[in-house]
């Protein structure tokens, strides 16, 4: 099981940018690393929903050159788009058929479940290689 490690201060940010996105999904990119040990998350940098608006309570999309700048900003920090992360509004934190279908191995997914408007629960993800279904890794927040 891979291990994803996430500081406490970047979770409470990952939770602050989720609440305030309620009703609808709110979501980001992962800045970070890669090794033997597991994925170190440095940076979150939120991305708003660009999915229609009727749908957000329950879809989250960004646009392609969101993706473009996020590994130009990586880059010059010296860092890699490791991952995404994104909220479950009153659902639980686990991968959607929708996220598996939309989904890239090799990336971790961070979802969060938000409830009421507080979130209440972060998972992580990784696709399989042949993309059917979704592992759950360790995720140490220290």
């Amino acid at each position: 099981m891979s291990e994803i490690n996430l500081a406490a201060t970047l979770q409470a940010t990952i939770f602050a940018q989720m609440e305030a996105a309620y009703p609808n999904e709110g979501g980001g990119f992962l800045l970070g690393t890669h090794d033997e040990s597991g994925y170190h998350v440095a940076e979150v940098v939120a991305v708003a929903n660009t999915f229609a608006s009727e749908e957000q309570y329950h879809r989250y999309a960004m646009r392609p050159e969101n993706w473009a700048q996020m590994e130009d900003i990586a880059d010059e920090r010296g860092l890699g788009l490791i991952g995404y992360y994104h909220s479950h509004p009153d659902s639980v934190s686990t991968p959607s058929e929708y996220d598996r279908v939309h989904a890239l191995p090799h990336f971790v997914y961070i979802i969060t479940s938000v409830r009421a408007a507080q979130a209440v629960e972060m998972s992580a993800w990784l696709l399989r290689e042949d993309r059917t279904a979704f592992d759950r890794a360790a995720l140490l927040v220290k």
